[in-house]
């Protein structure tokens, strides 16, 4: 039986659950909607009315306006921001998964591979750029690196953990049908895991962008990174927090990607109280 949330509007009963589950969720985004705008618009009197300092703070509509103007310049960032944070996460991927495969099919591979990878994680990433962009060069790969070197933990965590916590009744009733280890593999573990999969990817995506700006605050001369700290320089702070909105609306539109490739693979799995509000 489905929670109904606090926002959930009492809806008539003689609707197919479909439709009941778009207005559902129509009803909630509205409600982020409204709370989203209602922040806003704080902020927007609050620049207005309390005479805050244009460098300090700048109003919504001043960024608004100041993005406007700046819009033959802004889409070339945007496009190379978008193919280093999407390069660097698909790479952590395709890293990833095969390598959490290994440590999870051999225990000595697990013993070798575990405490490296914590080691290379507890490295603060605004340290290792510099090296990576020494060795790399100052190019788009770098900062592909970085983010998938960003990226990669969490999608080595989670997909070892999902494909971990199989019960282990559900692999001895498959062996004992006669399933080779390869049929057990991909019919049992690959399934069961692909949740656990997901949420690290969805960590991933957001990490992925943050590696892909420190790229570009490193070194680099296009990104939305770039941009913000050439604005930075100029003590024009409407443009430095347009760029930052830009770099929220890209990760959400990422996130909200994985989240559409989720619903995709894993159908069995989502269900409302999972679902993201917006």
């Amino acid at each position: 039986m489905q929670k109904k949330s606090a926002l959930s509007l009492d809806l008539p009963t003689g609707l197919p659950e479909g439709i009941r589950h778009i207005l559902r969720r129509a009803a909630d985004s509205t409600a982020a909607a409204i709370a989203f705008a209602g922040l806003i618009l704080i902020w927007e009197l609050a620049c207005r009315w309390g005479s805050v300092p244009v460098w300090l703070l700048p109003a919504p509509s001043l960024i608004l306006g100041e993005l406007w103007k700046s819009r033959g310049i802004i889409p070339p960032h945007l496009v190379a921001t978008t193919i280093e944070v999407v390069g660097g996460f698909g790479l952590a991927v395709l890293a990833g998964i095969p390598l959490s495969i290994v440590i999870c099919s051999s225990i000595v591979a697990r013993k070798l591979t575990y405490p490296v990878l914590l080691v290379l994680q507890s490295v603060p990433k605004v340290a290792l750029a510099p090296i990576i962009l020494l060795w790399v060069g100052y190019g788009t790969g770098s900062k592909i690196l970085i983010a998938a070197v960003t990226a990669f933990f969490p999608i080595i965590v989670n997909t070892t953990a999902g494909m971990d916590v199989v019960p282990a009744e559900l692999l001895q009733l498959s062996r004992s049908l006669g399933s080779s280890a390869l049929k057990v593999f991909w019919k049992v573990r690959i399934p069961f895991a692909m949740p656990y999969v997901f949420s690290g990817m969805k960590v991933a995506m957001a990490l992925a962008l943050i590696g892909a700006v420190v790229g570009e605050f490193v070194g680099s001369d296009k990104g939305l990174g770039y941009l913000i700290l050439t604005f930075l320089s100029t003590n024009d702070t409407a443009m430095v927090f347009a760029g930052m909105a830009l770099l929220s609306v890209l990760g959400v539109i990422l996130f909200y990607a994985v989240c559409a490739a989720e619903r995709f693979f894993c159908p069995w799995y989502r269900s409302s109280e999972s679902d993201p509000i917006i």
